[in-house]
């Protein structure tokens, strides 16, 4: 059947595949939605139009619509719900900076030391931001707090078989994690998370191959808390500074 008078006509999905352009449609459709998120068109949490109105309004055929949502579920930016159709996520910064994690661990063998140089950026700004706040007590501080107290447990307490080395780096990063959310900034907390969680190994290595590490970790931390408790930023990217700076000398006589 041909289409009426004034219709456009449907998009023909094999003249997209031939000629070369359901890439840059695809990405048509991509810098489209997210234009209708930016604009406020849609918001957090908003249904999408169905699959024909959107195929419509961008031109493009049902494939490369369907191309485009997958590449902005992995995104983090909009989520299918199995027969309740696709809606924008909360956008929360945690979502949309996962992806970076994929890059850090193509870049993790070899790159250890670059990687944990820009990790060392975020987390000494985010000691100073949290020292900034000029709050002794917060959720998050006392997150912190907890972090170290079961290190302090578990040192204090080292079984037969030896420390839990894994066991101690959780609490590692449940007081990194703490320090970036005490920061107030969700993005730079979501940044530190992204590369803190994915460097892990490299400090799992120190903690096997290097004496007495877990004890001066803590008493590093402590004094990072300290600084921040106290409301003294540039103290506590001292601290911060000083206690990253030790894995990345260790990292540059391992590499």
């Amino acid at each position: 059947m041909s289409p009426g008078p004034g219709s456009a006509p449907a998009p023909d999905p094999r003249a997209e595949a031939g000629d070369g352009r359901r890439g840059s449609r695809t990405d048509h459709v991509v810098t489209g939605i997210a234009r209708l998120i930016i604009d406020g068109d849609l918001a957090p949490g908003d249904r999408l139009p169905v699959e024909k109105d959107l195929a419509a309004r961008f031109d493009v055929s049902r494939g490369s619509l369907r191309e485009a949502v997958r590449a902005l579920a992995a995104l983090g930016v909009v989520e299918s719900r199995q027969g309740d159709g696709t809606y924008v996520t909360s956008l929360d910064p945690a979502l949309l900076v996962g992806p970076i994690g994929l890059a850090v661990d193509l870049q993790a063998a070899g790159h250890g030391t670059h990687i944990h140089s820009v990790r060392r950026l975020l987390e000494v700004e985010a000691a100073g931001l949290a020292a900034s706040q000029g709050l002794a007590s917060t959720p998050e501080l006392s997150d912190a707090v907890d972090a170290l107290e079961a290190a302090a447990d578990m040192l204090a307490d080292v079984p037969l078989g030896g420390l839990d080395r894994a066991a101690f780096l959780d609490l590692d990063l449940a007081f990194h994690r703490a320090i970036g959310a005490a920061s107030g900034n969700p993005v730079l907390a979501a940044l530190i998370e992204a590369l803190a969680g994915r460097t892990a190994r490299h400090r799992l290595l120190r903690s096997a191959t290097e004496a007495g590490v877990e004890d001066r970790t803590q008493a590093e931390h402590e004094a990072i808390l300290s600084a921040v408790t106290a409301g003294d930023p540039e103290r506590a990217r001292v601290r911060m500074a000083a206690h990253l700076l030790a894995v990345e000398d260790f990292l540059r006589g391992s590499e």
